[in-house]
């Protein structure tokens, strides 16, 4: 187990991740999704929910909304179960991936030693947790543990199996000193004593399939249609049958039945007592007094008056690209592709993509409860009318195609304007992949499966449509990239990439294709690119990277690709040789984010050369190391990181680096040596930086050079020893003396 400490009380402060990087959260935070309630408790007016990614504790008589992710304390996300004690103040999180995080006003403890049964292979997802004072059931594919939430570990109270067959637990609870368990063959008992691991020993109670139960002032459990009141021994259905119960909530005062978007209300000896609609979907309700309310599957918690609360963010966490533009506006699509880039991969939500205002969400009610099959991977603003969005249905269902949006301030809802289908030719169906566009706002679209090959879209202002070119190569194609007036676009099928000169015209007759291919030094199919601040070519391979120095001039030469090699051990060796590449991303001081499939995130130096960071799923907040996009704000150096579990942000220390100076910022100051014992960063700096450092008296005791718009000092001197308390100068000049810039550091050892 690892812990992390909270830094103030109650189960949503701050905290910092201790481990081998030393990230600290407040550089994270989550754009996650917390529309999907998957289970609540409410503690003296205040709600805590669990949602796919998250907990969120809403106080009701404020307002006030706080949440809790992988970004500022929790371990992991996809989470399958949820309880929380308001008594001892302590929550229980079960992943899908069969661990426990336990919430406390001290810490959140990741538990990942949960007794698994000997030859069982099948999924390891917490199906259920309920708490009972200091302990909790753990209900999963095999069977049901007991959880000590003192000593945060399991005792040797488990069951598994009966004649060789895993009897899985659907949900437990603990009544007394008895544990009942529901599962597809009965509802389970038995005494928590030393025989309490031999399934043979439990009884049933009551034979059926059984999915839900809950014990508090009462017990209740249910099949998909029936409800029933345990007594004594006796189990006394409810005389009202349901269409199809997801839950069943049991509190001081009432049984709470969820019916899909219907909730029915009973008192505890199992009269009726009222029930009401939300209007949607639900997975789980409670009563708070004489109000409901709802644990929704895309709102949120939503009461009976149709009131919802939840944190802002996307519709749903699937993510697959984001698009950044006009001052903190984000478009994120969800649609994905697979086998090499060529397949749609259908998602069954049908999530279409999403829309950040730079204040809020918005979720299109044109993909809610759509017929059309889409999946939408790319979805790009008109650099002309930025209220206007194209986006691409990369599919062979009725409905492929480019579709055109625009967004209506008024009712804050993006509204249909016009699909353009492509024509298809023969039997291919074309399918548009992705967007870019010129310094004259000129917007090109890659098509694949254009007939035999690929082909280039023109956007034709004058008729409101696109044109086409076969551009004669593989018919897959990757996502176009403008640079120093020219189109650079992976392919992904075969060993080769193309860079097609427009001559800044709308005419594709005097347009020039260049290409790149196995004799020019790729390794095999390209996926990615980047032009760099220099005018370096980064190509991202299914096997490796490549760089093409000075690009935009020497493509047309038939140049040779170089691999970046690095010294590891005395060995010279290829940085990232068969690792697939996905995307790669130049910050505002020439370094690069390089995302490598299954890998995580690497920050590289400018040239490459030097790792600065490695991000993965086990260091850091992101929801897995399979990163499909990166972008960077250059303006204030936020870094966005695309997952198919949802986006999460890294605050960097680059923001758009120049010549000059910037906002010059130092941090910690003061350094007190018992709280902080790492670098001490300047930021803001210019392109090249000189940087003087000098104690009160002005003796220099330490000098530097920087190239990053930001320089870190280990509080060193120039014989390598730790400088004295005190106050020190930070002198600096960008690289012709024309702009200087100054700053103190406190110094407390």
């Amino acid at each position: 187990m690892k812990k992390i400490s909270l830094l103030s009380f109650g189960i949503f402060a701050s905290v910092q991740f201790v481990n081998a990087q030393n990230i600290s959260s407040k550089k994270w935070s989550d754009l996650f999704s917390y529309n999907n309630v998957l289970a609540m408790k409410e503690d003296n007016g205040k709600i805590v929910a669990a949602t796919e990614n998250g907990i969120f504790y809403y106080t009701i008589s404020t307002g006030e909304i706080t949440k809790l992710s992988k970004a500022n304390g929790l371990h992991d996300v996809k989470i399958s179960a949820f309880d929380y004690n308001p008594q001892t103040k302590i929550g229980l999180v079960g992943y899908q991936n069969g661990a426990l995080d336990v919430i406390t006003p001290q810490g959140v403890t990741y538990v990942v030693d949960i007794p698994i049964a000997t030859g069982y292979n099948g999924s390891k997802k917490i199906n259920h947790i309920s708490i009972t004072g200091d302990r909790a059931t753990v209900s999963v594919g095999y069977g049901v543990s007991i959880f000590d939430l003192k000593k945060k570990e399991f005792g040797d109270s488990s069951f598994f199996i009966t004649g060789g067959v895993f009897q899985a637990s659907n949900e437990a609870t603990i009544l007394g000193n008895k544990v009942f368990s529901v599962t597809n063959t009965g509802l389970k008992t038995h005494e928590l004593n030393t025989t309490f691991p031999v399934f043979s020993t439990w009884t049933t109670e009551l034979a059926g399939n059984f999915t839900d139960i809950d014990s508090e002032s009462a017990l209740a459990f249910s099949s998909a249609t029936a409800t029933y009141i345990y007594n004594n021994g006796t189990s006394t259905p409810l005389a009202q049958t349901f269409g199809g119960i997801n839950d069943v909530v049991v509190n001081s005062n009432n049984i709470i039945i969820t019916d899909g978007s219907r909730i029915y209300t009973y008192n505890t000896n199992g009269n009726f007592a009222g029930s009401t609609s939300v209007g949607e979907a639900c997975n789980t309700a409670t009563t708070i007094g004489s109000k409901v309310y709802c644990g929704t599957k895309v709102s949120g918690v939503k009461t009976d008056d149709n009131i919802s609360y939840k944190p802002d963010g996307p519709y749903f966490n699937d993510s697959y690209k984001i698009r950044l533009f006009n001052d903190n506006q984000l478009l994120v699509s969800t649609g994905i592709r697979a086998n090499g880039y060529n397949e749609p991969q259908i998602n069954p939500k049908n999530p279409g993509f999403y829309y950040f205002t730079g204040t809020e969400w918005i979720y299109s009610s044109y993909f809610v409860g759509s017929p059309t099959v889409f999946n939408i991977i790319d979805a790009f603003p008109d650099p002309a009318n930025p209220g206007e969005i194209f986006f691409s249905n990369y599919n062979f269902n009725p409905g492929y195609g480019i579709y055109k949006m625009k967004y209506n301030s008024s009712s804050k809802d993006l509204e249909f304007v016009k699909r353009y289908d492509l024509a298809a030719e023969n039997q291919f169906v074309r399918r548009p992949v992705g967007f870019t566009s010129d310094d004259q706002n000129n917007i090109f679209a890659t098509i694949g499966y254009s007939g035999p090959t690929a082909a280039l879209a023109h956007y034709d202002r004058a008729t409101d449509n696109f044109l086409l070119k076969d551009l004669n190569v593989s018919a897959g194609i990757q996502y176009p990239v403008f640079s120093n007036d020219l189109l650079w676009i992976p392919i992904p099928r075969t060993t080769n990439f193309l860079v097609y000169d427009t001559k800044k015209t709308a005419s594709f007759s005097d347009d020039t294709q260049y290409y790149l291919e196995q004799s020019n030094g790729l390794p095999d199919r390209t996926v990615s690119f980047a032009m760099d601040k220099s005018g370096d070519a980064w190509i991202g391979c299914q096997s490796g990277l490549r760089i093409l120095p000075n690009a935009a001039s020497e493509v047309k030469n038939n140049p040779q690709l170089e691999p970046i090699v690095v010294e590891q051990g005395g060995l010279a060796e290829e940085l990232f040789r068969d690792s697939p590449i996905l995307h790669i991303e130049v910050d505002g001081g020439n370094q690069k984010w390089v995302s490598v499939e299954d890998g995580g995130v690497y920050y590289l130096s400018a040239s490459g050369e030097q790792t600065i960071k490695h991000f993965t799923k086990d260091n850091s907040p992101l929801p897995t190391n399979t990163i499909t996009d990166i972008k960077v704000d250059k303006k204030i150096g936020k870094v966005y990181f695309v997952t198919f579990d949802g986006i999460v942000t890294y605050q960097g220390d680059v923001a758009d680096v120049t010549s000059d100076f910037g906002n010059v910022l130092v941090y910690p100051n003061p350094v007190v040596y018992s709280q902080f014992k790492g670098n001490v960063t300047i930021k803001g700096l210019a392109e090249k930086t000189n940087i003087r450092i000098t104690d009160a008296a002005g003796n220099l005791v330490h000098s530097a050079i920087a190239r990053t718009g930001y320089y870190e000092w280990n509080l060193n001197n120039q014989k390598g020893k730790r400088v004295a308390s005190g106050i020190y100068f930070v002198l600096m000049t960008n690289e012709d003396g024309s702009d200087k810039a100054t700053a103190k550091i406190a110094v407390v050892n």
